[in-house]
């Protein structure tokens, strides 16, 4: 694929993913929300199982009793706890399953009940402040890796370099800050959140 297809493959998904997100952010209920995420929830676990190579097709089964046990649970960070406490046991009990099945439980599970956590709490503006890092992050890292980028940045990432993700995560943060630039007394937490979060999201 060439720059310019991958380009307009990227702006496309982008738009797209912006219509869905800003249908979602406008019915702001906690059925549709945690669809959405439920969604991103199950694609994000596909990636994730063929990162770790994990065959055990049981790993599915654990995510959605997780997520839809998430939907109930007044506290659904601590599910993620629970998931790999039970996992843990399971893979003690049969010793022919390898410790990279409990990888996916724990990545990105734990990152998607934090988002479910957050609009469960905090309501929907505080999650698409993260989403609109992540976003920031990811096409800071895009552009500054198109014009710099000359380090590769991980084996598993091959078309990932240093010098994006140090752009990308300037980006991320930058915008996360500047959002909340009207918040004078939220303005430093906001800054660091957004480098945490904006840094997170390269290795995610």
């Amino acid at each position: 694929m060439s720059d310019t297809d991958e380009h307009s493959r990227r702006w496309k998904t982008a738009a797209i993913l912006l219509l869905i997100i800003a249908a979602v952010a406008v019915m702001d209920t906690p059925v549709s929300t945690w669809i959405f995420l439920g969604i991103v929830y199950g694609f994000s676990m596909n990636e994730a199982v063929k990162l770790f190579r994990v065959y055990d097709n049981t790993v599915h089964i654990y995510a959605a009793a997780i997520w839809i046990l998430g939907f109930f649970y007044p506290h659904p960070a601590d599910l993620i706890f629970g998931a790999a406490l039970i996992q843990g046991a399971i893979l003690a009990y049969f010793r022919s399953l390898r410790i990279q099945n409990l990888f996916p439980l724990l990545y990105p599970t734990a990152g998607m009940l934090f988002l479910w956590m957050l609009y469960s709490e905090y309501g929907m503006l505080s999650m698409l402040w993260i989403l609109v890092i992540v976003a920031a992050t990811d096409v800071g890292a895009y552009y500054t890796g198109r014009r710099f980028g000359k380090t590769p940045f991980s084996p598993t990432s091959p078309k990932k370099t240093r010098e994006g993700v140090y752009g990308g995560v300037l980006f991320g943060t930058a915008g996360g800050t500047l959002l909340m630039i009207g918040h004078h007394n939220l303005f430093i937490n906001a800054f660091f959140i957004s480098l945490l979060t904006s840094t997170a999201s390269i290795f995610g």
